[in-house]
C-alpha cells in the first residue's frame, strides 16, 4: 500500500462518511449471514446470491439506494475475498466492524481515477462526491485501485494497492557486515556495535495534555458528545505519538539494512 493524505472539503465529508458507514453496513450483514451458516446445514450464499439481495434492499430502503452501488458492491466483492483468504488458512475469519474504527471504502476499475494539479496535489474521484484532493508526499506509483480510510484522530487517507519492486534479499550486498539487535523497553534497540538507539515519544508538555484529557474523559458522561470530542483529540495525541515511532521504525531498519547485510 502507497498511503497518501487526503484533503476533503467540509460538503465533501458528509458524502465520505455516507460511503464509510454504507460498505461498513453491507459488510457485518454479510458477516451475519455467513455466520448462520453451519457445515451439513446447506451452502452459504455465492456473491451473485448477495448482489441479488443487494439490489432488493436498496430497492426497499431509500437511504441504502442513495449511496452508491459501486461501494457497496465492493464491500461484497471485499468479503468474497477475505473468507477465500480464511478457507485457504491465510487469514483469520472476517469479523464485525465497528463505527469510529473501521472507517473506508474500495474505489476499483474504472472509477478509480487520479488527476493531478500542480506538484504538491492531485485529486482522486469517489462516487456521488467528485474530485477530492491528497497532497502529494511522493511519486504516485501505477495502481487499479485505492483506498480511502479515516482514523481513529479523523485523518483521511487514499491508499493505492501496487505490488512493490522485489528487495534483494539479506547477505547479497557488498558490505559483508553482521549486526545483532536486541530490543528493549527502556532502551529501544541496542546493537552489537554499541550504538543504542531510543524511539521518540510524546514531548512532556503534550504528556501533561494527554493526562489532562484522559482526566476529562474519565469523568465525562458515557454515550454523550462531550465524550465524543474528548475522545477524538486523545485520539490525535496518540497518532501523533504514533506516527512518530512508524517513522523511527522505518528510518532505523532502513539504516541498519544499508549498513550491514545480516
Amino acid at each position: 500500500m502507497s498511503r497518501y493524505r487526503l484533503d476533503p472539503a467540509p460538503e465533501q465529508v458528509a458524502g465520505i462518511e455516507e460511503h464509510c458507514g454504507h460498505a461498513r453496513f453491507v459488510w457485518n450483514l454479510a458477516v451475519e449471514q455467513q455466520s448462520w451458516w453451519k457445515p451439513g446445514q446447506g451452502r452459504a450464499p455465492n456473491h451473485a446470491e448477495r448482489c441479488r439481495q443487494l439490489t432488493e434492499a436498496r430497492a426497499e430502503f431509500e437511504w441504502l439506494r442513495a449511496g452508491s452501488q459501486t461501494v457497496q458492491q465492493q464491500a461484497l466483492r471485499d468479503f468474497d475475498q477475505a473468507i477465500r483468504n480464511f478457507f485457504n488458512g491465510s487469514h483469520r475469519h472476517p469479523t464485525f466492524r465497528k463505527r469510529g474504527r473501521s472507517e473506508g471504502f474500495q474505489i476499483v476499475g474504472k472509477n478509480a481515477r487520479v488527476e493531478k494539479l500542480n506538484r504538491k496535489w492531485s485529486q482522486c474521484w469517489i462516487p456521488k462526491v467528485g474530485w477530492v484532493k491528497f497532497r502529494v508526499s511522493r511519486i504516485i506509483p501505477d495502481f487499479r485501485s485505492y483506498r480511502v480510510t479515516r482514523d481513529r484522530a479523523g485523518r483521511w487517507h487514499v491508499a493505492f494497492a501496487v505490488a512493490p519492486d522485489p528487495v534483494p534479499a539479506p547477505g547479497t550486498g557488498e558490505v559483508g557486515e553482521v549486526v545483532g539487535v536486541d530490543r528493549g523497553v527502556a532502551v529501544s534497540a541496542a546493537l552489537s556495535t554499541g550504538e543504542r538507539l531510543s524511539c521518540p515519544t510524546l514531548r512532556p508538555k503534550e504528556a501533561e495534555r494527554l493526562r489532562r484529557l484522559q482526566r476529562r474523559l474519565a469523568k465525562a458522561t458515557r454515550g454523550s458528545n462531550r465524550r465524543g470530542r474528548l475522545r477524538t483529540r486523545i485520539a490525535r495525541v496518540k497518532a501523533r505519538e504514533a506516527d512518530r515511532r512508524k517513522d523511527w521504525v522505518e528510518r532505523t531498519s532502513t539504516d541498519l539494512a544499508r549498513r550491514f547485510d545480516v
